[in-house]
C-alpha cells in the first residue's frame, strides 16, 4: 500500500511548509459528502497521530489515517496549473466515477 507525491506536488508543499515556519507534512484523507459519496481532504500536519501511515516522496511525507488509506492506496498527488486554475490534482486508481462539478468521487 503506498501514497505517493510528483516532484510538483512535494516541492509546492514544501515550499508552503518552510513558508508557514512550522509542520512535519501533509495529512490526505477522505471523507463523507458530496453528489458522488466521498471527497478528498488535505491539512498541514504538526504533529503525526499514532495510527498513521507515513510515506514519503522527494523528502516530503504524506500521512493517511488508516481507515482512509483502504480508498486512498496507489493515489498520486499532483500539483498543476490549468488556466486560471491551479491546486492538487489527485490520481487515484480506486475511483470509479466523480461527480459534474469534480468535488466528490466514489470508490
Amino acid at each position: 500500500m503506498a501514497v505517493t507525491l510528483t516532484s510538483k506536488a512535494a516541492e509546492h508543499i514544501d515550499k508552503f511548509l518552510r513558508k508557514r515556519g512550522k509542520g512535519v507534512g501533509l495529512r490526505l484523507g477522505v471523507r463523507t459528502t458530496g453528489c458522488s459519496g466521498m471527497a478528498y481532504k488535505l491539512e498541514y500536519v504538526d504533529a503525526p497521530e499514532p495510527t498513521d501511515n507515513v510515506f514519503e516522496s522527494f523528502g516530503v511525507k504524506v500521512f493517511v489515517d488508516p481507515k482512509s488509506l483502504s480508498y486512498l492506496d496507489g493515489t498520486e498527488l499532483d500539483y498543476g496549473r490549468e488556466g486560471l486554475n491551479e491546486g492538487f490534482k489527485f490520481n487515484n486508481p480506486n475511483e470509479k466515477a466523480t461527480c459534474g462539478c469534480g468535488e466528490s468521487f466514489t470508490v
